[in-house]
Order: structure tokens, then C-alpha cells, then sequence
């Protein structure tokens, strides 16, 4: 729970912290030593919160089943989140974080927020749904009126509905469709992706796969909303989602433009909000992949201008995506990422930075780079304590880090989550806020179990439910929404939080 200081024990730490004490202490005073402890934990996310009797009382029941968890055999948190989900799943603290008002998600990719499931047994038993298999047995999905034309190094097409029908049982060709569409394995994931270069080749035949199912316009619009259903039962109330706009094809081959998408995506968030009065909305940061060359980024980027003009409710920035360490670095596009400040232009940039462990390549600059561009949010951010003046930049300017533990696991930049660099930010107080990435991709949901992670994992026995209800501001508080917006949104959740509460501080 969070502490308030009293002043002896504030004014006994800033004697000892500011050394005017000197010569032999001898013996401790107690009284010094508790009180830099309630000094160190005032300091950490939500340590300065004001909590009431219910939260308190919540909080209790939450320290005990953080324990009860620290106590397993197998901890979740020093243990590969493909091992620990079943785990995480069925324990009592999960089922709580589940009912959680979580806020906003501000790090999701378009294409990962829908599990493979609904994919494998929702969209490809839809008509005219074709797949071929490659030498490397990905597979890749196209929607068409006729047989479509041969893709190279690809089987010929095969239209799924008659596949089926002449198969006794489809539960194999489903597991072997579902399996094509996430990197979850029940296999020994250590062993299946011994390095990052595997495990993010993996990766990206994933989305390869599953392009082709959700770039048909009408799956297009079911995915999105399916994405939004999927979060609004986790209890997040808001996104902001990383999207590359592509353009959607019809049944005939016809494609619709990034205007078109974009538009596409504000309708199916309005209808979801009048149809969800408490979930608040959704924007999209829209992304091209890093591995562009610098014509290209600047046709982007001239695009993203006039999107951001256009679409002012739903367009909140731009961002460049793909692996960091394969991609170029932000300083080799500085002219292109300087055209909006040339031209009086508000693009707000959202870059991810710092997704490495690559200590002092060109990538590795990326965090100075993107605090140098005015970047309003850091994604991952996994390199920033080996960047002292990035930190403080950060912290100074109120841009947060957006962490997203499952993910930087899962793709081998750390293996126990109680080793990731975020524990060290959360001990500080430091501005970020909890996402999960790639959802879909890592076989999690929503946000529950990265909340799990961090509070069970990076906060250890000092976080509590302070930390927990400051992750959920934060989420509000440094999202791209307006200041009007977020007074709205923060009283939204304000409800729902004191009903979640209530209900469960017994």
C-alpha cells in the first residue's frame, strides 16, 4: 500500500541521503533505517497514492496472494511465458487482474490483437478462402472469386471449403492453421527458438500467414471489432493501435486506399463505442516498417500529414516498426523525419527505441534519437538504463516508456521477467505504462497477463495496489488523447475502478 511520510522520518532521511550527517554513525537508528525505507517506496510507481480504506483492505488480500505465488515451485515470472501461461492462468491473483479496470492499451500491433483461434475456425471456413503452403511450411491465405494466380515457391491453391468436405476429420488441417498463425507452442519453446534470429524469423512468417485473411475488407471490419471485443472483456477501455493502413481487397482484386482504412477504422470505433458506452474509444498510430529506403519513408510520411489533418479524431501519430536491430536507425531518416517540424506541421511521433540489447551500435542510439525528435512515448525502451541521459530526458519531459514484458521475453531479450530493466523503472517511479505488443502473437490476452508479469514479476513484494492503480492512470494520463479527453476517460475509469473495488475488498 502506499505510505505517507511522516516528517521526522522524512527529515532523518534527507539528513543521511544529503550527507550533513558525518563522521561514525555507530549503531543504526532505527528510526533513520525505516525511514529510508518508506523514502525508497514513497518513490516506486503509486507509492505516493492516497489509498482508501476499501483499496487497503484490497490490498491486503492481494499481498497474500502474491505470496502464495512467490511460494510455487515453479514461479511464473523466472519462467518462459509459453511455460508459465497455463500456470499464470489458474491462479487466484490472474482471475483478480482479469476483473481489473486496466485503462488503455498504448503498444498493440493492428494485426496481432485477435487470437488464432477465431481466425483458424471463424475466417478461413468463410467461402472463396484459398491457402498455399511454402517450402518452409508458412502458409498464406488469399479471399477470390477464382483460383488465384500461382505465388512462387508456394503449393498451388487450394480452396479450404473443399478441402474440408472431402476430410472425415479437419481438426488436424485447423491445429496445423492455428499453429501458422501465432508463435505459441506447447513444445519446448527454449529449444524451438534457441536465438533471436529464429525465434523473430518465426515471428514474421506469422503475420505473412494471417495478411492475406485479415487484408479482405470484410474480414477487414470483423477483425477489428473482434480486437476491440477482445479487450473490452479484458477490461481495457481504450487503445492506441500501431497500424500500417494497407490496402484492403475486395473478392474481385479491387483494393481500397490508406484513407479508406484508416476511415474504416474510425467507423467500426464509433460503433463500438455507442454499442460499449464504457469503453472510450480507440486511435491509431500509423506505422511503416523500418526496413523502408528513404523515398518510400518520405512518400509515408507526407501521407501521414495529410491523414493526420484529415482524420484529426482517429490519426494520432506515426511510427517506424520491425526489428530494431534488423532495421535502419532514426538518425539515418533524420532529413524525412524532419519534414513535419520543417513544414509547421503537428505528426506526433510514438517510436519504438531501445528494443535491443545491442549496447553501442547505431540502433542501440535510437532512445537519444527519438527524445531528439520529440518523441511523445518510448516504445519498449529495453535499453534505457544503459543511457543515463535518455532516462533522465524521459523522465524530465514526462515521455513514458511503454513496457511490454511477455513480448521482450518472448522475443529473448531477457529471460526472467524479475531480470528485465522496467523493474529497476517501477522502483523509481519512472513515467511508462504496461502493454502487450503482439497478443495474438504470444498466445496472452489483453493485458492481464503482462499486468500479471509486472506486478507479480517486476514489482515483487514492493508493488501493491497503489502501483497497480497508477499504471492504470498512467495509461490515460500519457496516451494521445487530449487534455479534455483524458479527464473524461480518467472519470470513466474512476467508475469502474471504484466498483472493482468495492466487489472485492472483502
Amino acid at each position: 500500500m502506499a505510505v505517507q511520510l511522516q516528517r521526522p522520518l522524512v527529515a532523518a532521511a534527507c539528513l543521511l541521503l544529503c550527507g550533513v550527517m558525518s563522521g561514525v554513525l555507530g549503531a543504526p537508528d532505527p528510526s533513520y533505517r525505516e525511514a529510508l525505507m518508506q523514502l525508497e517506496s514513497s518513490m516506486q510507481t503509486g507509492g505516493r497514492l492516497v489509498l482508501s480504506p476499501a483499496e487497503r483492505r484490497l490490498d491486503q488480500r492481494l499481498q497474500q496472494l502474491k505470496e502464495a505465488e512467490m511460494k510455487k515451485p515453479d514461479f511464473p515470472p523466472a519462467l518462459h511465458f509459453f511455460k508459465a501461461r497455463s500456470l499464470i492462468r489458474s491462479s487466484p491473483m490472474y482471475s483478480l487482474l482479469q476483473k481489473m479496470p486496466k485503462g488503455g492499451a498504448l503498444h498493440i500491433h493492428d494485426f496481432s490483437m485477435v487470437d488464432a483461434e477465431w481466425l483458424a475456425m471463424n475466417v478461413t471456413y468463410r467461402p472463396n478462402c484459398y491457402m498455399c503452403v511454402t517450402g518452409e511450411q508458412s502458409m498464406r491465405f488469399l479471399f477470390s472469386s477464382s483460383s488465384p494466380k500461382p505465388l512462387p515457391l508456394c503449393s498451388p491453391w487450394m480452396q479450404l471449403e473443399h478441402l474440408r468436405a472431402k476430410m472425415v476429420n479437419t481438426t488436424d488441417l485447423d491445429n496445423s492453421i492455428k499453429a501458422s498463425l501465432t508463435i505459441f507452442t506447447d513444445q519446448d519453446p527454449e529449444a524451438l527458438y534457441p536465438s533471436q534470429d529464429v525465434v523473430w524469423k518465426r515471428f514474421e512468417q506469422a503475420f505473412m500467414s494471417l495478411w492475406g485473411l485479415v487484408t479482405y475488407a470484410p474480414v477487414f471490419r470483423d477483425y477489428y471489432y473482434q480486437g476491440l471485443s477482445q479487450f473490452y472483456k479484458d477490461n481495457v477501455m481504450y487503445l492506441e493501435l500501431r497500424a500500417l493502413l494497407p490496402q484492403i481487397y475486395e473478392l474481385d482484386g479491387s483494393t481500397h486506399d490508406r484513407a479508406w482504412t484508416l476511415k474504416t477504422y474510425q467507423e467500426i470505433t464509433r460503433q463500438f463505442v455507442a454499442e460499449h458506452p464504457d469503453f472510450f474509444g480507440a486511435r491509431i498510430i500509423f506505422t511503416v516498417h523500418r526496413g523502408v529506403n528513404t523515398t518510400l519513408l518520405t512518400a509515408a510520411i507526407e501521407e501521414a500529414m495529410r491523414l493526420q489533418k484529415d482524420f484529426p479524431e482517429i490519426m494520432a501519430g506515426f511510427d517506424l516498426v520491425g526489428r530494431e536491430d534488423a532495421g535502419r536507425s532514426l538518425w539515418y531518416f533524420r532529413d524525412v523525419l524532419s519534414l513535419p517540424a520543417k513544414r509547421g506541421v503537428s505528426l506526433p511521433f510514438f517510436f519504438h527505441a531501445g528494443e535491443t540489447d545491442l549496447e553501442g551500435t547505431e540502433v542501440d542510439q535510437n532512445l537519444l534519437d527519438a527524445l531528439l525528435f520529440n518523441t511523445s512515448r518510448i516504445g519498449h525502451g529495453f535499453a534505457l538504463l544503459r543511457h543515463p541521459v535518455a532516462k533522465n530526458l524521459s523522465r524530465k519531459r514526462g515521455v513514458a516508456v511503454e513496457v511490454c514484458p511477455i513480448s521482450n521475453q518472448v522475443l529473448k531479450l531477457v529471460a526472467d521477467v524479475r531480470n528485465h530493466p522496467a523493474a529497476v523503472l517501477m522502483s523509481e517511479g519512472h513515467p511508462l505504462v504496461i502493454s502487450s505488443d503482439d497478443p495474438a502473437m504470444f498466445g496472452s490476452s489483453g493485458l492481464s497477463d503482462d499486468f500479471y508479469e509486472a506486478f507479480v514479476g517486476l514489482g515483487g513484494k514492493s508493488s501493491h495496489i497503489g502501483t497497480l492503480k497508477q499504471l492504470a492512470v498512467n495509461s490515460i494520463r500519457y496516451s494521445s488523447l487530449s487534455p479534455e479527453q483524458q479527464e473524461k476517460a480518467l472519470s470513466l475509469w474512476q467508475r469502474r475502478w471504484d466498483k472493482f473495488v468495492s466487489e472485492n475488498s472483502f
